[in-house]
């Protein structure tokens, strides 16, 4: 058990520093890049965030590539970035942005799909997992992501709500330059993406909360802390209808951990209750670091 909670602990510590921050942002950015030029480019599809204006840009103004839009925009972001928000996080950004752009001029390669719908598809999916991969680092892509942390810091704009009225904006212009018809298969696209960036983020955080009430609350506690490694607290309650004093577990988890919590908690105690609610949103030791931008 020991030499299990060693590497353990090992791999959490490399799972938050910067070569495997860095290997999340460039398998991202790949990812990314390719959406753009290998399957949204060749359908004239609009992708949401900076990529799709710099998609639009290039489409309207050919003379410059869309890798070189992408920069181009992405410039002043940085500049208003570099005074207002961290320099950790500017430089993991400016890593990814300068990622996307290379691997978006060096890609010469178009699927060879011939339905748009496939194409809708699979540049969403495509998208949407490499935007939750650099998500999942200290940094980002750059672009809308640094002026939605802006907004976050000094207006207290969710960056989701940001991400939102900033995409109605690039697709507005879309519709006004672009065939209807193309835009639509954009928009259908762009559901895609946020429906697997969400996905790809729950899937490598997933937490639940758990409470145990059990008249053995003391065995419990020390398979918790003792066997699934995890800490967990106290807390004191009374019976509603008997009136008498307990003591109540509450641990987080990860998801895989959870049935083997239960298989533990009732081989103590058959008679326990145990309430189990989604935590995907936790900040700590043994989970994901708060992120300071």
């Amino acid at each position: 058990m020991p030499l299990l909670q060693t590497l353990h602990q090992r791999f959490r510590r490399f799972s938050f520093s910067a070569p495997w921050n860095l290997f999340l942002i460039t398998a991202g950015s790949f990812l990314v890049a390719f959406a753009v030029k290998s399957l949204a480019a060749p359908f004239g599809l609009l992708t949401g965030g900076m990529s799709g204006l710099g998609l639009l840009c290039f489409y309207l103004f050919p003379n410059l590539s869309a890798g070189v839009w992408y920069f181009l925009l992405n410039v002043p972001v940085f500049v208003l970035g570099w005074v207002s928000v961290s320099r950790r996080f500017i430089l993991y950004s400016l890593y990814g942005m300068t990622a996307v752009t290379v691997f978006i001029e060096a890609i010469d390669y178009v699927a060879p799909i011939r339905d748009i719908w496939l194409a809708v598809i699979a540049c969403g999916a495509c998208m949407g997992l490499g935007i939750g991969m650099a998500m999942r680092s200290l940094g980002s892509t750059g672009g809308v992501d640094i002026l939605a942390v802006m907004c976050k810091e000094r207006f207290n704009i969710s960056i989701g709500t940001f991400d939102f009225w900033f995409n109605i904006a690039v697709f507005a212009a879309g519709f006004s330059f672009l065939d209807l018809h193309i835009m639509l298969y954009s928009l259908a696209m762009t559901l895609i993406i946020s429906m697997v960036t969400d996905y790809c983020l729950r899937i490598f955080a997933n937490r639940v909360m758990v409470l145990i009430i059990s008249e053995k609350p003391r065995e419990v506690l020390d398979v918790v802390l003792g066997q699934l490694d995890r800490g967990a607290t106290v807390l004191s309650g009374r019976g509603g209808y008997t009136g008498q004093g307990k003591e109540v577990v509450l641990t987080m988890i990860n998801g895989i951990q959870l049935k083997r919590l239960e298989e533990l908690v009732y081989s103590i105690d058959p008679r326990a209750f145990t309430i189990m609610g989604s935590g995907f949103h936790v900040l700590g030791e043994g989970f994901s670091p708060r992120k300071v931008y």
